[in-house]
């Protein structure tokens, strides 16, 4: 899926492009996006657990700059034993009408239990909730 972000002067830095920190929001933003449209945050809570972001490697491809519309795509790419991860990637139009990469992200999430604070399996019904929500968005 993808979210549309539209670059403002308070995401800038005294370059006057989008400060490297404003893009762990505009990820995060996405994946929020992501778990509402697909109601992956809820069937994850209703099974007694929260997601918990564990790593972040992003790489900043091309500079983005004010009023450039972002579109910041997310998808779950793998499912681990105890982690699985989202890949992100931000593009905008390079005035041609094609996208450019302006940077890409590999987000690695657990699967914490609410109750004990510690991270799970991803197995049996969880597994599917999350194999579910892959397919879909691969699909």
């Amino acid at each position: 899926m993808t979210v549309q972000i539209r670059v403002r002067g308070y995401h800038l830095d005294v370059y006057q492009h989008v400060n490297n920190g404003r893009y762990m929001e505009f990820l995060e933003e996405a994946r929020w996006e992501f778990m509402d449209s697909t109601g992956f945050a809820d069937r994850i809570a209703a099974l007694g657990y929260a997601m918990v972001v564990v790593n972040i490697n992003i790489n900043y491809r091309r500079p983005a700059l004010l009023h450039d519309l972002l579109d910041v795509g997310v998808r779950i790419d793998r499912i681990g034993n105890k982690s699985a991860s989202f890949e992100q990637v931000i593009t905008r139009d390079n005035g041609e009408g094609e996208p450019e990469v302006v940077a890409d992200a590999s987000v690695t999430f657990c699967v914490m239990d609410q109750r004990t604070e510690t991270a799970v399996v991803l197995e049996g019904e969880l597994r599917d909730v999350l194999a579910s929500v892959m397919t879909e968005e691969n699909a």
